[in-house]
């Protein structure tokens, strides 16, 4: 303890992009549940109390609160910002604090950058690498009001080109596991890789051992042997030595319940002893530059033993390992995707010479508004574009931006990541391709046939769900133009619940019927007459636009979730209070839970068919079954007791009786 020692803890926080690309906006995904969704969720579990983790005094108390943003090295995705800047205001505001703070506490802030998308960077094309960077480093300025001094690679996934390109545009250092370069430094110290075209960069190899006992345990569970590692005498080296480990920061209360808790007592404890300093690369590397040359052992990332196959082969790496799966979907998949951003970069090529004063100049600095409000992107377009461009032309300029974008996105390494391409993460990236395919214009069709050829030999392990091409078909590629969809649904809020008609991506003006739909991004205007019927608890849209040879019908169920759950909630008012009885009615105003009141309701509503058989008794037994099941609800054991007497003692002709079974859970196969 007598020698000098800096401590540095780096969390790479991040999730995939999960906003549907027509919409910008996340869709409820069950398999988050109770959350809406698992951004949600993981902000919630992680993010948040990162934020404000709780240090325990005496007797089980709080002694303290610790925004431990401001004391450990941190990336995040800017994709994961963007959500975080609109759907958890204060977490996003603790995280820029948190920089600032730790900028004033050791001269450097605690933030580094990362790439706009999470993709596999050996695997890219150098342009799309320098478009990648390019984009993270605009997004993180804007964000941080600072240029990065660093920059987290996805997954650590690194190869000559991407050190050269990170050094091109002046990112002085990045975070790699220990085997990943050679020799190690001693004593921590950064490592210098110079790549072939004469750059060189500093490479900081994390303690690959307690990195893997914290992500996995137990240190992550025990503050004091936590602590006892970190303060273990390190290979012999010239003072002062660095020790650092590097985890995904979901470690810190996702992946590990009060993991933020264990985090801040070894925070704690640490920084409070003598010749130890709890700092970041950047001030570490500002006082003690890279002087040991390394090699590169690339391509390589921290979560592949095979390079990075993971993302393009079935090289035996996977979540559950003792699961027989294959994972031989992953190279068709890989084709699929390169072929289709390849097929984008060309339009792009093609189309933008005639729109844009210098098209790379315009692609590469379009991160700087992809996060920020949609709107912002006609004056990004207005700035770049050539002189004397129409407003029809401009909306194009600005429809290959977000073609690049779509593309970009659609390389998301967590498609691979998983077992199976039948998972959420796929699915996403089918999303983004569709996108993509929508805006490439006349080269979209062969896009899009390319993409299903290969799509078709990428099978899944789930027998029902098919080939990659099956599963794009049925939930990726949308039924009906998106904005006929979108259109339904803003009309039917403004006429039933108004304040759920706006969407991030849409605006819509005009009188009721009679609309114009505009895309905030790039401009494109769509003419549409919808017509909106509504019924109990449901509604029909009827929608007419001059690409459409039929009027579209679309129910509640289709329409988008925003307004979809503000119909419903304000129909299922309506209904609950014309069927609700007064007692209940007045509990439900003084607060009492509406998922009881409507279950004992319908209970004594079907009891009520014992003796009251007509269509205004039975309509209300069927409204209360759709109430509840809006509500995530059963049918209640004693309705069904209710019913089935009822139904045994009905005329056996009965048919609506026999309908209103098969909603009470009955087969009505067998005979009453």
């Amino acid at each position: 303890m007598m020698q000098r020692r800096s401590i540095v803890i780096h969390g790479h926080f991040y999730q995939p992009p999960r906003e549907d690309p027509w919409l910008d906006e996340v869709e409820r995904e069950p398999s988050a549940t109770p959350a809406h969704d698992w951004n949600e969720r993981i902000e919630q579990e992680c993010y948040r109390p990162v934020a404000a983790a709780r240090v325990p005094g005496a007797g089980g108390r709080i002694a303290r609160i610790l925004n431990l943003y401001e004391w450990v090295s941190f990336n995040f995705g800017p994709t994961l910002l963007e959500w975080l800047e609109d759907a958890a205001p204060d977490t996003y505001a603790a995280i820029l604090a948190a920089d600032r703070a730790s900028a004033a506490r050791v001269g450097h802030g605690n933030a580094i950058a990362m790439p706009y998308h999470h993709a596999i960077l050996p695997l890219s094309s150098r342009r799309e690498k320098v478009t990648e960077v390019r984009w993270g480093i605009a997004d993180f300025a804007r964000r941080f009001g600072r240029a990065p001094a660093g920059m987290w690679l996805p997954e650590t996934a690194v190869d000559e080109e991407t050190l050269d390109v990170l050094a091109q545009e002046g990112i002085a250092f990045t975070v790699l596991a220990p085997y990943q370069v050679t020799p190690l430094p001693p004593g921590g110290a950064p490592g210098l890789v110079r790549t072939p075209s004469g750059r060189q960069l500093a490479v900081f190899p994390y303690d690959g051992n307690i990195a893997h006992d914290v992500a996995f345990g137990p240190l992550v569970r025990d503050a004091e042997a936590w602590v006892a590692r970190l303060l273990a005498t390190p290979d012999p080296g010239a003072p002062p030595s660095l020790v650092s480990m590097a985890t995904d920061g979901e470690t810190y209360g996702h992946h590990h319940r009060f993991g933020e808790m264990a985090l801040a007592r070894t925070i704690e404890a640490v920084r409070s002893l003598p010749g130890i300093t709890v700092e970041n690369y950047a001030s570490y590397l500002a006082r003690h530059p890279a002087t040991h040359e390394v090699r590169l052992l690339a391509p390589s990332a921290w979560s592949c033993s095979h390079g990075v196959e993971r993302w393009r082969s079935d090289c035996g790496c996977k979540g559950a390992a003792h699961e027989p799966t294959s994972q031989a979907w992953r190279a068709p998949l890989r084709r699929a995707m390169a072929g289709l951003t390849a097929a984008a970069h060309a339009v792009y090529d093609r189309e933008a010479p005639a729109l844009f004063t210098d098209p790379g100049a315009a692609r590469d600095g379009y991160g700087v508004t992809i996060g920020a409000a949609p709107e912002g992107v006609a004056a990004y377009v207005a700035r770049h574009a050539r002189p004397g461009l129409g407003a029809t032309e401009r909306v194009r300029a600005a429809e290959l931006l977000e073609l690049e974008r779509g593309a970009l996105r659609s390389l998301t390494s967590c498609a691979w990541f998983f077992d199976d391409i039948g998972g959420l993460e796929p699915l996403q990236v089918f999303r983004y391709a569709a996108w993509a395919v929508g805006l490439a214009g006349a080269e979209g069709p062969a896009m899009e046939a390319a993409l299903l050829d290969e799509l078709g030999h990428a099978e899944s392990n789930v027998r029902s769900l098919g080939t990659g091409r099956e599963i794009y078909l049925a939930k990726a590629r949308p039924y009906l133009p998106p904005h006929v969809r979108v259109a339904a649904g803003l009309v039917a809020a403004r006429l039933i619940a108004p304040k759920a008609a706006t969407g991030r991506a849409w605006r819509i003006d005009g009188p009721d019927h009679a609309v114009t739909l505009t895309h905030r991004r790039t401009g494109r205007q769509y003419q549409l007459t919808v017509e909106v019927e509504v019924s109990t608890l449901d509604l029909l849209a009827r929608v007419m636009a001059p690409e459409l040879d039929t009027p579209a019908l679309l129910v509640l169920d289709e329409l988008p979730e925003r307004q979809r759950s503000a119909i419903h909630a304000e129909l299922r008012t309506e209904t609950v209070d014309r069927l609700l009885p007064p007692a209940e009615l007045a509990a439900l105003e003084r607060g009492a839970e509406l998922r009881p009141l409507v279950r004992a309701a319908l209970v004594a509503r079907v009891r009520a068919l014992a003796t009251d058989r007509s269509g205004n008794a039975r309509q209300a037994v069927m409204d209360l079954l759709r109430v509840l099941e809006g509500l995530g609800q059963s049918v209640p054991f004693d309705a069904q007791t209710a019913f089935f007497h009822a139904w045994k003692s009905a005329p056996a002709d009965d048919l609506e009786l026999v309908g209103l079974a098969r909603r009470m859970g009955f087969d009505t196969t067998a005979s009453a």
